[in-house]
């Protein structure tokens, strides 16, 4: 390891990068303050739902990473199970907050809760959740539960810290367990809610698997610049192989793969269906600009990276595989837009107002930035006493034993 160590490029001089998080969050607020002083409370309402969206999305997808390495007991993710689980907790209370917004400009941004469900059979099918109320009580479900789940995990994994008891490992697998199950149905009733309803005419099975793909698809893009800024910096070097990159790599090209399919799944479905009731959807987006915004995003959220990450040796070359994942934010929040603008914008999303969306992804990016950064200094930086930590510092049994055991048999 001190030889993999060595070879690693001289620390990042991060100093002048402290201040970027109160930064961003000026800058956006005072974009945000902007918008809402010279725009309707619609556009507004718009722009301040994609930046929740993009963040909350992608503290699922850390939370699906946490889950899955207590599930599977694997070694290599163990460098990064720590980071992850600070992502996952901004859930609650941090998202909770930057959701009040959402829910009191609701009646802007959702359509159905201007309408009677005593004229609207479709809005009458889905009461009491599609009302006001049931909106707020919903919504504040997901975030209960999202709060005791990451809680938990959370306290058990600084608990095994301190003592390294069975127990701790016992309880963050007893939580993955059921986590998982309530994780998928959380994941898809929040985005049925929260995004899928802006056209709440519109139906469709599997857009939660579609939102799951996309949650997992940033989080695994912002894990690795993570991961490659911390092994630069020799916070992790001890527990993060070169090959534990090349993992992370795989995966990421996986879910590109799988995010693509369930996105042209969906639309192949509908469109051979053709019902009405469910191509309008589609039939909006492949007019006026929407028709240029999706070309952007089958080749930029598919074909670009899917080529890119092809060869092997690409996954574990930090310098491509970084600007990749700064392309994934980019092409996510393309994306989010294109499954949430044209519910109002039905010609395109106006470029005079571009400015709206990224001042609210800055501000939200900076808070919730501010708070990991503060999560991240408060614990040690990777579970020290992790049953696997051996396994993924590359330590074999015979080798651990020959140190603990010196001269005694094997």
């Amino acid at each position: 390891m001190s030889h993999e160590t060595s070879q690693l490029p001289p620390p990042l001089d991060l100093s002048g990068w402290r201040k970027l998080p109160t930064v961003l969050m000026v800058v956006g607020a005072v974009f945000c303050l902007l918008g809402g002083l010279f725009t309707t409370r619609t556009d507004f309402g718009y722009a301040w739902l994609l930046a929740f969206v993009f963040y909350y999305s992608l503290a699922l997808g850390a939370l699906f990473l946490v889950l899955i390495h207590h599930l599977t007991d694997a070694g290599w993710s163990v460098g990064i199970r720590r980071f992850n689980e600070h992502i996952a907790s901004l859930l609650f209370p941090w998202l909770a907050i930057l959701f009040l917004p959402v829910g009191l400009l609701g009646k802007f941004i959702y359509s159905w809760m201007k309408i009677d469900p005593k004229v609207n059979n479709l809005v009458a099918a889905k009461f009491p959740v599609f009302t006001t109320a049931g909106f707020w009580v919903t919504s504040g479900i997901f975030f209960a539960i999202w709060w005791l789940l990451t809680s938990r995990l959370t306290f058990w994994s600084q608990k095994q810290d301190q003592t390294g008891e069975a127990i701790c490992t016992h309880k963050m697998r007893f939580y993955s367990g059921w986590g998982i199950v309530v994780f998928a149905l959380t994941l898809t009733f929040s985005a049925v809610l929260w995004v899928k309803a802006l056209q709440y005419q519109w139906f469709s099975a599997i857009y939660g698997v579609y939102f799951f793909g996309s949650s997992a698809w940033i989080a695994l893009a912002t894990t690795y610049i993570i991961a490659v800024v911390l092994q630069r910096q020799r916070i992790l070097s001890g527990v993060l192989q070169e090959n534990y990159f090349y993992f992370i790599g795989v995966l990421f090209f996986a879910f590109t793969v799988f995010q693509a399919y369930i996105e042209f799944a969906q639309y192949f479905v509908v469109w051979n269906a053709n019902m009405p009731q469910e191509t309008f959807y589609y039939i909006i987006r492949e007019h006026a600009r929407w028709w240029s915004w999706s070309m952007i995003l089958i080749f930029g959220h598919f074909f670009v990276p899917f080529f890119i990450l092809l060869p092997a040796k690409i996954k574990t070359n930090f310098k491509v595989m970084v600007a990749v994942c700064i392309w994934a934010w980019f092409m996510h929040a393309l994306d989010l837009g294109f499954n949430m603008f044209p519910a109002y914008y039905d010609h395109g999303y106006p470029l005079r107002l571009l400015w709206l969306p990224l001042g609210c992804l800055l501000f939200m990016g900076g808070f919730l930035a501010a708070v990991f950064l503060k999560k991240f200094n408060a614990s040690p930086a990777y579970p020290l006493r992790d049953p696997r930590l051996h396994e993924a510092m590359g330590i074999r049994e015979y080798e651990l034993n020959d140190a603990t055991n010196p001269g005694g048999a094997r």
